[in-house]
């Protein structure tokens, strides 16, 4: 049994478009805090969202990060930022796990990929 490229596990396999993608670009402060285990528990939260369709994440050792979450439509996100214990999360990031972000929503209409 051959073992799985590692590579191709960031990848979050997606329906043909269109779909909307929530960019979530951050710097980190210094420090956890708790933010690995927030990080995590938010992750599987989302994924058991209505209209989640999946998520790549990458930080670099700077602090930087983009994590790109898939959803099936505008409500689907509009409903996960309602989400009590995501609101909790997006205080406590304000609070002290960024020193910046961005937010930004785009809407999918083609991919292209090598596999």
């Amino acid at each position: 049994m051959s073992q799985p490229d590692a590579s191709r596990e960031h990848f979050a396999t997606l329906p043909e478009p269109p779909y909307y993608a929530v960019i979530f670009s951050s710097q980190r402060t210094a420090g956890d805090e708790g933010y690995e285990a927030m990080a995590e528990r938010m992750l599987s939260l989302a994924s058991q969202q209505a209209g989640f369709l999946g998520a790549e994440s990458v930080r670099g050792t700077d602090g930087f990060g983009i994590t790109v979450s898939y959803w099936h439509d505008e409500a689907s996100i509009a409903h996960w930022r309602a989400v009590a214990e995501h609101q909790e999360a997006q205080r406590l990031g304000h609070q002290r796990w960024y020193e910046r972000f961005e937010i930004r929503v785009a809407r999918v209409e083609r991919t292209r990929s090598k596999r």
